[in-house]
């Protein structure tokens, strides 16, 4: 497995533990504040995680597809929870944690063309 793919793996993994802590500790409140779309698109993260880590283990194109679609989107849902909902002024941990979420999801996107190719021969 290339580097950026053994990197792609530990960052959904981590995601996937992530959300699976957060339901352990807070059930059925958890992100609770949030609009319930946005509460159900972080829960079906525990799933889509996971599912894209090992697609990416395994050097599948859908893997890579699954990945870049889970990092714009979890960037994309984070800047709506802590910029839309979070009405906080100035510096939060929350907008610091999207900063780091929205700069993976670049890099994936910088990353996707190199896997996508590398999955191809893979095959």
């Amino acid at each position: 497995m290339r580097a950026g793919a053994v990197a792609g793996v530990v960052l959904l993994v981590f995601g996937s533990v992530v959300h699976v802590v957060h339901l352990m500790a807070a059930g059925t409140a958890v992100y609770e504040g949030q609009p319930g779309w946005l509460r159900l698109y972080f829960v079906s993260l525990t799933v889509f995680d996971p599912v894209a880590a090992v697609l990416l283990a395994r050097a599948r194109r859908s893997g890579v597809v699954l990945a870049v679609a889970v990092l714009v989107t979890d960037a994309a849902a984070n800047g709506w929870a802590n910029h839309v909902v979070d009405t906080s002024a100035g510096i939060t941990v929350g907008r610091v944690g999207q900063a780091v979420i929205t700069g993976l999801a670049v890099a994936a996107l910088a990353w996707a063309p190199a896997a996508w190719r590398h999955a191809r021969r893979a095959r």
